[in-house]
């Protein structure tokens, strides 16, 4: 229907079918990441059209809650499925699936009523889930049962106090063990990167960190601190009785059928412990370089450098700023069947079929060095190193950039110019630097404007100048920012996406560092030659309407 309809094309149906085979993702997940369909809604009203069924977009209506509860929390969560009105004893309901037969007949079973089904978005009716059913059964009904259940926890008065058998004890019972769920359940469907628990004087405090942003969720009792931290301990395997020494470790859960991982830290602070779980979803994993926020000639800079046989290609940031994003990005546009591709990484945040990864141990020697050594005897064609830390794990990259292998790295620099006055830095010759480095690049995550409540402003003339630009094109610059919305929580921002400062090393620019250029010299050279520097990448994201002007001024300074 979609290739008659002329919406997509015969080719992208077979590409699409064809990734499905090897992924199992759902058909429209699919066109979405390949960029064949741009608009999910625009896909759920064609689709609504053709099987006869109304279609809707949730964000535009505002639904009754006593209308939402006629689906439990836990059945709306497990079809996805949100009551949207009642009339006599007709309900209707929005499904991202509306062949689903068995859904509709659980709901009617469960309702009394008959079901009307509409058709939306998947992501949407997740979206208004979380939204109308966070204060029916959130943390706050959790807490509420913890505090009621009978024989409940003992109060801890000191960390001092507490001991191992009663804590063994109390963190396996039902409320508090339901509580931690509870937290990184939400957390997961809030799609946060990182839960911190915070231990304080007199309070315990959780935050999530949203589109890189951390926001305070309901505080938890203090009284529970110790009991709640060593329950996330007992789950990663920690040794509960030691609160004097940081401890690191893993947590494996299963949200419905996503298997996600939790990499959990703990810290002793003065007045308890801090845990910090970072979240690795591989259903928020992006690793389509198309949809990354590439610049065209940017992306296509990228994506030659990546299909050379050989050479060395760098990315640089910040952490946090999306470089194992592109570096994963980068390995599975690679992963082929005649390849050998090995990385060595710290820790593995996310497994691949068909790359070899290995967690790099320090503590027992096995450190980038080494592995990258070992990888030299494992006959491999592209290598990736989680992160250039010394002068021995440099050279021996650029060794194997030099002898037939394509090396793919990171390293901490402010932007793409002064990676080569790094390297330099750190020993390496720089007629070793100019011969093996194809590509350097630098980013930054930044937060976008939210579509939905999007609106135009006016710059002050402060801010013109701050930005800098030209006559011209301060004269025909728009600006836009979010108003706040219930599409994303009323902050004007939804989502994040990608600034890159994309350098590849060419002729000329092999000849300056030759040259011992400076910084400044590469810089200007590169920027003659087409490259966006992080700043101007940011303004002409914001001349888009992509982000906000606050955004691109704290990108820039």
């Amino acid at each position: 229907m979609l290739v008659k309809a002329g919406k997509i094309t015969p080719d992208q149906l077979t590409q699409a079918l064809e990734t499905q085979k090897e992924t199992s993702e759902k058909f429209v997940d699919v066109l979405l990441k390949m960029g064949a369909i741009a608009d999910e809604d625009e896909l759920t009203h064609f689709i609504g059209r053709q099987l006869n069924i109304g279609a809707l977009r949730l964000s535009d209506v505002e639904l009754n809650p006593e209308v939402v509860q006629l689906i439990p929390q836990d059945i709306a969560r497990r079809f996805n499925v949100i009551a949207i009105s009642k009339l006599n004893k007709t309900l209707v309901v929005a499904i991202s699936d509306p062949h689903n037969i068995y859904v509709l007949d659980a709901l009617k079973f469960i309702s009394g009523c008959t079901i009307q089904p509409v058709i939306s978005p998947e992501r949407a009716i997740t979206k208004a889930i979380d939204q109308y059913y966070k204060n029916a059964s959130g943390i706050g009904d959790l807490l509420k049962g913890l505090e009621e259940e009978e024989g409940g926890l003992e109060v801890i008065e000191t960390e001092d106090s507490v001991n191992e058998t009663d804590l063994q004890s109390q963190v396996q019972d039902k409320p508090l063990v339901r509580l931690v769920d509870g937290l990184i359940m939400e957390a997961i469907r809030s799609g946060a990167s990182d839960i911190h628990i915070e231990t304080y004087e007199t309070r315990i405090r959780v935050r999530y960190r949203v589109d890189g942003v951390l926001k305070e969720t309901e505080p938890l009792p203090f009284k529970y601190r110790a009991a709640i931290v060593s329950r996330v301990k007992i789950m990663a395997d920690l040794d509960i009785s030691e609160r004097r020494l940081p401890q690191d470790g893993r947590i494996k859960v299963k949200m419905g059928k996503r298997a996600i991982d939790l990499r959990v830290s703990v810290l002793p602070t003065i007045f308890g412990e801090k845990v910090v779980m970072r979240i690795l979803d591989p259903q928020s994993l992006m690793t389509d370089l198309t949809r990354l926020g590439f610049p065209n000639l940017a992306l296509k800079n990228f994506q030659h450098a990546i299909d050379l046989p050989f050479g060395i290609i760098l990315v640089t940031g910040p952490t946090g700023s999306g470089k194992t994003t592109t570096l994963y990005s980068a390995l599975k546009t690679l992963n082929g069947g005649d390849v050998n591709i090995m990385t060595a990484e710290d820790p593995v945040e996310f497994n691949f079929d068909g790359i070899n990864q290995v967690a790099v141990r320090t503590e027992i020697g096995l450190t980038f060095a080494k592995s990258l050594r070992s990888f030299l005897r494992q006959d491999p064609d592209i290598i990736m190193v989680g992160e250039i830390r010394d002068t021995e794990t440099a050279e021996i990259a650029i060794r194997a950039a030099l002898t037939g292998h394509l090396v793919l790295s990171t390293l901490h620099t402010n932007d793409a110019p002064s990676t080569i006055a790094r390297l330099v830095d750190m020993g390496i010759p720089g007629y070793l630097v100019a011969s093996a480095t194809k590509l350097i690049m630098a980013q930054r995550m930044t937060r976008k404007i939210c579509p939905s409540c999007k609106h135009e402003v006016t710059v002050s003339e402060e801010h013109l100048e701050k930005l800098a630009l030209e006559p011209e094109e301060a004269a025909d610059l728009k600006v836009f920012e979010g108003a706040g919305c219930s599409d994303c929580n009323q902050t004007g921002m939804s989502g994040r996406t990608g600034i890159f400062e994309v350098m590849p090393v060419t002729t000329a620019i092999e000849r300056m560092i030759l040259e011992n250029a400076s910084v400044e010299e590469l810089r200007q050279q590169a920027v003659k030659e087409g490259m966006l520097t992080l700043r101007m990448a940011a303004i002409d994201k914001m001349k888009k309407g992509i982000l906000p002007l606050e955004q691109v001024l704290a990108e820039s300074s």
